[in-house]
């Protein structure tokens, strides 16, 4: 995926952060849990009852929310440089990543920070570190497109 600086929109951008910061402090505050989705998706399989309703609402809510603004016009079409194959295995990686960090970005990122977490400022810190070095090494070798 590229993105396009010359059309790159920062207000838009501070206003989704914006939002997320809001919807993760609203989900704490009125469910007493962390918005963390790989926790949320985690808990989910297998379901337990009473737990799973909130969960897949949550988790529809996810799916729903670009495909509306999507259909809206809100959302410009992506590109992604990749095989499927190649995209299979980023997202196994990924899913391996969040199960040895017990958590994703949003969880540690965007909840655990704002508690001022050590366990989640050190994934945090991990996680963009991996980023960089993974970038790096992609443009290092001409792996990328």
């Amino acid at each position: 995926m590229s993105l396009d600086w010359n059309h790159f929109t920062p207000l838009p951008s501070l206003g989704g952060g914006l939002l997320i910061g809001v919807a993760a402090s609203a989900f704490i505050l009125l469910h007493g849990r962390i918005m963390g989705v790989s926790s949320i998706l985690g808990g989910a399989l297998p379901p337990k009852k009473g737990d799973i309703a909130w969960r897949t609402s949550f988790l529809l809510g996810l799916i729903a929310a670009p495909l509306l603004a999507r259909a809206l016009g809100f959302l410009p079409i992506g590109r992604i440089d990749g095989s499927a194959s190649g995209l299979a295995v980023a997202g196994l990686l990924v899913g391996f990543g969040t199960a040895l960090g017990s958590g994703c970005t949003s969880g540690h990122g965007v909840c655990g920070i704002a508690r001022l977490s050590p366990r989640s400022i050190v994934a945090t810190i991990l996680f963009v570190g991996s980023g960089m070095v993974t970038v790096w090494a992609i443009h290092a070798l001409g792996l990328g497109g």
